[in-house]
């Protein structure tokens, strides 16, 4: 499914889909379009960090490729209203030093919010860290995935 809501200017829907191409597209040697596609003094958050600046995104990045493999992002559904976005994705990776050959999914979503020259001021992950990814490894997993059954209101 890739839904497209757009209300705003051209202006505002050009700068969503520069930023939608390039996470598509992301690749080590693209690392330099955030500069493209986020205000200098940016500031970035997900469940692991939160930083200011072009720089300190781009580090995030560059971590993400050295740390995984065949990193990319698929946009689903995207949402346009004013000077703000919400973006639906799917993140799919392979893990270098546990399974390499299991390509794991995380699904989440960003909220985004643009200055008048289109580029990104503050963009904020959104995705469940326990269900996502702790519950699929090994031993925090067994606890993961029993801490949800016991907290849990349904039975299974």
């Amino acid at each position: 499914m890739n839904a497209d809501l757009t209300t705003g200017s051209e202006d505002m829907a050009a700068a969503v889909r520069r930023l939608v191409h390039l996470y598509q597209g992301l690749t080590p040697d693209r690392l330099s379009e955030l500069e493209v596609c986020y205000a200098p003094d940016a500031h970035f958050k997900d469940p692991f960090n939160e930083v200011e600046g072009v720089a300190a995104i781009r580090g995030i990045f560059e971590h993400m490729f050295t740390a995984l493999l065949s990193p990319r992002f698929v946009i689903t559904q995207q949402i346009v209203q004013d000077q703000r976005a919400f973006l639906e994705w799917e993140f799919r990776f392979r893990i270098k030093r546990w399974k390499p050959d299991l390509e794991h999914c995380i699904r989440g979503a960003s909220a985004l919010s643009f200055d008048g020259q289109g580029r990104v001021t503050h963009h904020r992950d959104y995705w469940d860290a326990a269900e996502e990814l702790y519950e699929k490894l090994p031993l925090l997993g067994l606890l993961m995935r029993w801490l949800r059954r016991t907290m849990s209101t349904s039975e299974k």
